[in-house]
């Protein structure tokens, strides 16, 4: 007769910290894989740069760039860049693609700050840019912290100019002003949400003039000439141009015991990398293996860019018609997993958490039946087929998992692509990394939890 606790033990479902889990060996393959991840944060922290460091790595690990029309073999592996800021890597499967493909599928945009088409200006002898934000943001934490600018100006003769400032050594840096407590309390008076306005947005980019005394705009004039030095581009060339603003900070490990990382842009590169790397260390898989790092996830996925248009579908397709399918009969024999963040438990703020359904910090990668709001509005909602075979594959190979909700059924809710892969008559459920602080310029991961999301997805283009 069994006793109590082995009862217990037989039957409950408790999730466990992952490092009583793993060996210390495991730990230490952990934090090793997430130095490289920490790079890439800081080196892509827009989707350009994020698109253009895994071209680069792709390109390092073999990869070469799709041909249409081009017929591949097995072991065949290749890449399709969208833009400038989307990339499909793709490792032929030993199937026929009749037997369908394995999606990955993360997203490498972040909320941010964007310029304004015609963003400079001076007031009271100060120059500054206005900005639009781009996504979910609390835009009180956007003010008194460094910031950097990204992107790229599109001359008027068709010209390309990349642009990041604040991020090396003795560059400078921006920021966006906050009102003093002690003249604060009209701002005090606003809620939370308001406390500062999308149009108060403004970040500081100069305060000394041209050497005139004559003139007004002087300052945004000294700006202009400082830009026209470096860059060779005028005011006009605002007009045609993409540039972000993003916080100024590096990656950190956090705690004493080093076992969290601190920085922008974990969502949703923390399931972007570890897809990426898989893609590049699947040897001679038996399915055709497909990672695809999107773009506009953070607004709707909307745009050509984005995984509501047809260019995933389309690729596909082409690899299709080489072995004489339509690209129907490839996706609905497809599989997906959706790789995208979910809200960790905070102790701090557990009002809004079931802690039952929610995911936790350090207890591996979490798997997301279903995102929407409320009534499950706008999500795919993955069979509980396609669940029983996602948890067999993750627990034949020993990676450590949970489940997850984003939060108490009527607190919110949120997205993800998993619907526009699901629409697409593929099988999909959500799969990627528990992040503290989504969506604040600081975000907090675990390290174990990313190591675990790489396994997960490597395994997943193994089966």
């Amino acid at each position: 007769m069994p006793t109590v606790d082995e009862l217990k033990n037989e039957l409950f479902y408790k999730p466990k910290h992952a490092v009583n889990l793993v060996t210390e060996d495991e730990v230490a393959k952990a934090d090793e894989f997430c130095e490289g991840y920490k790079a890439f944060l800081d080196e892509a922290k827009t989707e350009r740069e994020a698109t253009e460091r895994v071209k680069a790595d792709a390109i390092k690990s073999g990869f070469q760039e799709f041909v249409a029309g081009k017929e591949y073999k097995a072991g065949d592996k290749i890449y399709f860049v969208n833009r400038g800021k989307s990339i499909v890597l793709a490792v032929i499967g030993e199937k026929s693609l009749k037997e369908g493909v394995k999606i990955a599928a993360a997203h490498i945009d972040s909320p941010r700050l964007d310029l304004k088409p015609n963003p400079l200006y001076e007031s009271d002898e100060l120059a500054l840019f206005k900005t639009h934000y781009y996504g979910g943001i609390k835009k009180y934490q956007w003010v008194a912290i460094p910031l950097a600018l990204h992107g790229v100006v599109i001359k008027n003769d068709g010209s390309k100019v990349e642009v990041k400032i604040g991020e090396a050594e003795g560059e400078p840096k921006f920021v966006i002003s906050d009102i003093l407590p002690h003249l604060g309390a009209e701002q005090g008076k606003r809620t939370l949400s308001e406390g500062i306005q999308g149009e108060e947005l403004n970040v500081i980019v100069g305060s000394r003039p041209f050497k005139s005394d004559e003139g007004s705009e002087l300052v945004k004039l000294n700006i202009l000439k400082l830009l026209n030095e470096k860059y060779d581009i005028k005011e006009a060339d605002f007009l045609s141009a993409e540039l972000e603003v993003v916080p100024a900070f590096k990656s950190d490990d956090i705690g004493f015991d080093r076992g969290l990382i601190g920085s922008y842009g974990h969502d949703d590169r923390v399931c972007a990398y570890p897809a990426a790397m898989a893609a590049f260390n699947v040897e001679n898989p038996q399915y055709t293996a497909i990672t695809v790092l999107t773009d506009k996830e953070e607004t709707g996925s909307d745009g050509n860019t984005g995984l509501q248009s047809d260019y995933l579908k389309n690729f596909i397709a082409y690899l299709a018609k080489t072995q004489g399918l339509e690209v129907y009969e490839v996706l609905s024999k497809s599989e997906c997993l959706s790789a995208d963040v979910n809200s960790a438990y905070d102790p701090t703020f557990n009002s809004v958490f079931e802690k039952n359904n929610t995911s936790y910090l350090n207890k591996g990668v979490v798997i997301t039946k279903y995102t929407g709001a409320r009534g499950k509005g706008g999500t795919s909602d993955a069979s509980a087929e396609y669940m029983g075979k996602i948890r067999r594959l993750l627990d034949e190979d020993g990676v450590v998992w949970q489940i997850g909700e984003l939060g108490k059924v009527d607190a919110g809710g949120g997205g993800t692509v998993a619907k526009y892969i699901a629409n697409m008559d593929v099988d999909v459920v959500d799969l990627g990394v528990p992040v503290l602080s989504m969506h604040a310029p600081y975000e907090v991961v675990s390290k174990l939890d990313v190591y675990m999301a790489y396994r997960a997805f490597l395994k997943f283009f193994k089966q």
